[in-house]
């Protein structure tokens, strides 16, 4: 394939300088929409850009086109980079009918991977507020004019608060890798003060007002408040997300799309917060702590350098010939002479006696419990594991009373006779949702349950089909 065969030419730089302004000018944000590139614009477009970068070649590109004698001139170098372009499938022509010209754009494929190059050397703009843009779209969708275009903006931003901390991780990654590959102080300070500046920039907002731990509760209860909408709107978004989110339909397990979709954001959030974030703070941890190590390091280098000088001084004079050694013998002594030494006490230094370094190591036995302490064990084992029902139990008699059925159970139907009974209703709904119980759907009903044991909201549960 001969897509990237300009990517790959001695004059690589060029070319991405030359696609850096290309995607500028046609999709930036200072992108002039409302005149096409012509021949000659892109000439002019171009012309400055291969001036700069015209002696950024590489030797081991090998021979092509680009570095083909004649090169030495811009113009013609120039012509050179936009027919490797267009042959090469970057670049595309197409008639102009306002300005009856041909006009020149991006192609398809040309198009995203320039805005790629683009992207690498363009400085971030963002302002990291995808956890809170996830919960704004979540709020819109519960309001009356809320429709399904708000969930599926809800899902989107909650997918970029992965990429977030994503690129997060990789980032500090990175520069560790670049510590330990070289560990230098001295050539390190410039890629600490850019993560200076991208802290103040970036991260420091993605862990105060967009953090994902700050914003989890919020979200998970405008996600409950919206799993118990009115039947007429959970029916107009679940129709429109079938109109407008084919991928959803193709990808959702269930009979509702709507609610698929709400637990899809769940995970992606929960996810956010106890996987990623967490690894998002030790990598920035990882980083600062070895910045801090190669910081102490070199002053202690520093430090020792002027505390034991003295070394090299005798190293000086053991190599040195004899009339040499007692000049320098005479220099230093110069300097010694009005030192003054003064020697420790040896009373102040006292040894650790024999019995007090056995106390210091010997390991205390462990005791051995008596007969009540052991009767005391067992009781309290036996009280706490008296009403202890297995999910694996509870899941089993669920499917059983189902089969029989042949509907759905309410969690307030349920029987409350003995103590276990009232036990297995309580832990009916985290049974249904745990590993066990991945046959069982849950749905969290608008009535309330009341009964003389506890209280809560009432949830049916069903086999799936």
């Amino acid at each position: 394939m001969r897509f990237f065969r300009p990517l790959n030419s001695a004059r690589r730089e060029l070319v991405a300088a030359c696609l850096r302004a290309l995607f500028d000018r046609l999709h930036g944000p200072t992108a002039d929409y409302a005149h096409n590139l012509t021949r000659e614009a892109l000439r002019e477009l171009l012309f400055p850009v291969v001036r700069e970068y015209q002696s950024f070649a590489v030797e081991e590109g090998g021979d092509d086109e680009l570095s083909a004698p004649g090169t030495d001139d811009p113009q013609v170098l120039v012509s050179m980079v936009i027919r490797a372009l267009l042959a090469d499938g970057w670049l595309e022509q197409f008639a102009d009918r306002t300005g009856l010209v041909t006009a020149f754009r991006f192609s398809r494929p040309g198009k995203l991977f320039a805005e790629a190059i683009w992207s690498l050397d363009r400085p971030s703009r963002s302002r990291q507020r995808n956890m809170r843009s996830c919960r704004n779209a979540l709020e819109a969708a519960l309001s009356e004019r809320g429709d399904a275009h708000d969930l599926v903006d809800a899902y989107e931003y909650a997918e970029k608060v992965i990429e977030d901390l994503t690129d997060g991780i990789d980032y500090f990654q990175e520069l560790v890798r670049h510590l330990m590959q070289a560990a230098s102080a001295r050539n390190q300070w410039a890629e600490f003060g850019e993560f200076l500046d991208r802290f103040q920039r970036d991260y420091s907002k993605q862990l105060t007002a967009d953090n994902a731990t700050l914003n989890r509760q919020a979200i998970a209860l405008k996600l409950e408040k919206l799993r118990l909408v009115a039947e007429p709107k959970f029916k107009r978004m679940d129709e429109q997300l079938r109109d407008i989110a084919h991928w959803a339909v193709k990808e959702h397990s269930g009979a509702s799309v709507y609610e698929w979709l709400l637990s899809r954001i769940e995970d992606i959030v929960d996810a956010a917060c106890q996987s990623k974030q967490p690894s998002f703070l030790k990598a920035m941890e990882t980083y600062l702590k070895r910045v801090n190590g190669l910081a102490l390091q070199s002053m202690m280098l520093r430090a020792g350098q002027t505390r034991h000088a003295y070394l090299a001084t005798i190293q000086k004079l053991a190599e040195a010939p004899r009339e040499e050694q007692d000049r320098l013998l005479a220099h230093v002594g110069h300097y010694l002479a009005p030192a003054e030494v003064r020697v420790l006490d040896p009373a102040s230094f006292k040894l650790k006696s024999a019995t007090q370094r056995r106390k210091a190591v010997v390991v205390s036995i462990r005791p051995r419990p008596s007969r009540e302490e052991r009767l005391a064990a067992a009781l309290a084992r036996a009280e706490s594991e008296a009403f202890s029902i297995a999910n694996e139990e509870v899941a089993q008699g669920l499917r059983a009373d189902l089969r029989v059925f042949q509907h759905p159970i309410r969690v307030s139907a349920m029987p409350t006779a003995t103590a276990r009974d009232v036990i297995r209703a309580m832990q009916a709904v985290e049974a249904a949702r745990s590993d066990v119980g991945t046959d069982l759907v849950t749905k969290k009903l608008p009535t309330r349950l009341e009964n003389e044991f506890y209280s809560g909201n009432d949830y049916e549960i069903s086999l799936k089909k």
